[in-house]
């Protein structure tokens, strides 16, 4: 088979592609410029995708998250476009162009895919995320890695501080009682896990203050997506997680040795280290072996699905202590293969155990990276996309 491989800035890229290599699959790259401005449109990018992909064989393109520019030229040249979408949320997955009969979109967030599949989209399937179990099982933490990396409690991710994600900052002038209602509909979102509820508590009324304040409505937009789950998704769920990612590093910091490793290097926690940003591939692994616990505090938009950080802690053999998430549920044992807490006070009487509890904390890890490399990994679920391609072939004939 040969197969375009997309690039961008997207992790899991060299474990995918050596997947690919393994099977003996020739691969060709395509470097897709995801700074570009509207990649949606942008007639030049078509023109030279288009020039990339003719005359060239290829059984289908391949890419990490969904691009619909990349959809129309498959679409166009009759050739399969197979897409892993890790992201929720993720507005490509609401542009029109989802209908192309070329898509194979696999989504890592059950809710994302049900809701999609029941609103009549056929090129929709559903694909947890993995791990590289040979690369991640090969890795050697040396005694420097562990002096490096070593702490209580770690946590990587963003803190959502950076300018581009203070969207929630466009609403400090609205009307006050729109802006004391969205206040409280986070604050009480903060104490609940397991249920979004912040896109119905949306009324017509607090979605007219908003649009007045900051307009998500577009009418040159190629998507379908509301206004209400914009607001509710990209703004409000972001607002949740950043407040809740620092509310609990802030209250850990201050019992124990905390690494935080974050975009952002300007932000300042009370006795939290903030390590920066740290490489998937080189450093990452390493800071989850090297960490007692290891926290996934999961983007508030993301429903039910696994996040990729959480399926990397267990396959590095890190501890995870994780927020209720129902898909981890679904796939994982509580207590026997990872942790989860069910509110502030349940995190920290937790961390307070299994820092206390040594044994029982490196025998749940040690069962999480089993669980994973049994059945989570990047292995697998390319003979799952291979299965579906196939099946479609026949399906066509």
């Amino acid at each position: 088979m040969r197969i375009l491989f997309v690039e961008w800035k997207s992790l899991c890229q060299k474990d995918m592609a050596e997947e690919f290599t393994r099977r003996g699959w020739t691969v060709d790259y395509y470097q897709f410029p995801r700074d570009k401005e509207n990649t949606r449109l942008n007639k030049e990018l078509a023109e030279q995708l288009l020039r990339a992909m003719a005359g060239k064989n290829y059984d289908f393109v391949f890419s990490f998250n969904y691009f619909p520019i990349m959809s129309d030229c498959c679409k166009e040249l009759n050739l399969r476009y197979v897409s892993w979408v890790y992201d929720n949320p993720y507005i490509h997955v609401y542009s029109y162009t989802v209908l192309n009969s070329c898509n194979y979109i696999f989504l890592f967030d059950y809710s994302m895919y049900q809701e999609l599949k029941e609103a009549g989209i056929p090129t929709v399937y559903y694909l947890p995320m993995a791990v590289n179990k040979k690369r991640l099982s090969t890795i050697k933490n040396t005694e420097e890695k562990k002096r490096r990396y070593s702490c209580d409690v770690s946590f990587v991710g963003s803190l959502y501080t950076e300018s581009k994600h203070r969207l929630y900052d466009k609403f400090q002038n609205m009307a006050p009682f729109a802006k004391g209602y969205i206040d409280a509909v986070i604050q009480a979102q903060l104490k609940v896990y397991g249920y979004n509820f912040l896109q119905e508590m949306l009324t017509p009324e607090i979605l007219e203050e908003m649009e007045n304040a900051y307009p998500a409505s577009n009418p040159n937009a190629s998507t379908v997506m509301s206004s209400a789950a914009i607001y509710a998704d990209y703004v409000l769920a972001r607002q949740v997680t950043s407040l809740e990612r620092r509310q609990i590093l802030e209250r850990l910091g201050s019992s124990y040795e905390v690494h935080l490793y974050t975009n952002d290097k300007s932000v300042k926690i009370p006795r939290v280290k903030n390590k920066g940003l740290v490489d998937y591939y080189n450093e990452m692994p390493f800071v989850f072996q090297n960490s007692k616990i290891n926290l996934n505090i999961t983007l508030r938009s993301i429903k039910t699905g696994i996040p990729l950080r959480a399926m990397d802690i267990m396959g590095c053999g890190g501890f995870l202590l994780s927020n209720y998430q129902e898909e981890l549920l679904e796939y994982f044992i509580p207590n026997e293969d990872f942790v989860f807490y069910t509110d502030y006070e349940d995190l920290q009487e937790k961390v307070d155990f299994y820092l206390s509890h040594e044994n029982e904390r490196q025998k749940i890890a040690e069962n999480g990276r089993q669980k994973v490399y049994t059945k989570h990994t990047i292995r697998q679920r390319v003979e799952v996309i291979f299965s579906v391609l196939e099946k479609s072939r026949e399906v066509r004939k």
